[in-house]
């Protein structure tokens, strides 16, 4: 059982390889100029999986009390709602 949970677990390695490819996706949606609430929510939806890829895996809140995670996965939440708002509101 041990190494299925062993196997099913991405490395170090997948996770940057992972977050170089969204950190790919979000400056060519950049340098294409690509605008609008789709992609500007895209964009905050791939920044703030790229938040809890790093929280998870780099700084091990997946081996943490489920309460820990909550804080930061609602500080996550938080900070993209605030994010969003901003946005939502200067397009009035």
């Amino acid at each position: 059982m041990e190494a299925i949970r062993h196997l099913s677990r991405p490395g170090p390695t997948a996770i940057w390889l992972l977050l170089l490819a969204l950190t790919g996706l979000t400056y060519a949606a950049g340098e294409l100029h690509l605008t609008g609430p789709p992609w500007v929510f895209g964009v905050l939806a791939i920044v703030l999986v790229k938040g809890r890829l790093i929280a998870w895996h780099y700084m091990e809140l997946a081996r943490v009390a489920p309460l820990w995670r909550a804080v930061l996965g609602g500080w996550l939440v938080a900070v993209g709602g605030l994010i969003a708002a901003a946005f939502l509101l200067s397009e009035v």
